[in-house]
């Protein structure tokens, strides 16, 4: 059985995948700090906003910053792959990590949820 030959990717374009890659994540990044004090201003003008739904807001805006970040990092390592065998590895590794971690916080935002509800009764 003769070897297939491996599809390199070119380092010119590995490079130019990775600026794009962190010029996106500044710009990411500067949408992130304004949604943060946006969303600290909300949060000091609604004093009657329930402590379990301000709880609720901010994890899910954690793990929404979260799953960015990994998907940027998954963007980077993509970049730098230097075959077609290790782009696939570095899919298939993000693929299995991601389902995992969205599982886990469905599960986590469900309770804090049914937390939320469970208190606001009167």
């Amino acid at each position: 059985m003769a070897d297939q030959p491996q599809f390199e990717i070119p380092e010119a374009v590995r490079d130019m995948a990775e600026r794009n890659v962190e010029q996106a994540r500044s710009a990411y990044e500067q949408f992130m700090e304004m949604a943060h004090r946006a969303q600290g201003m909300m949060s000091k003008s609604q004093g009657a906003l329930a402590s379990g739904a301000m709880e609720l807001q901010s994890r899910a805006m954690g793990f929404a910053e979260d799953n960015i970040d990994a998907s940027f990092k998954f963007a980077r390592d993509l970049a730098r792959a230097r075959d077609l065998k290790e782009y696939l590895e570095i899919q298939t590794r993000y693929a299995q990590r991601q389902m995992q971690v969205y599982a886990e916080q469905a599960q986590e935002l469900g309770r804090l949820m049914a937390d939320a509800a469970k208190n606001a009764k009167p």
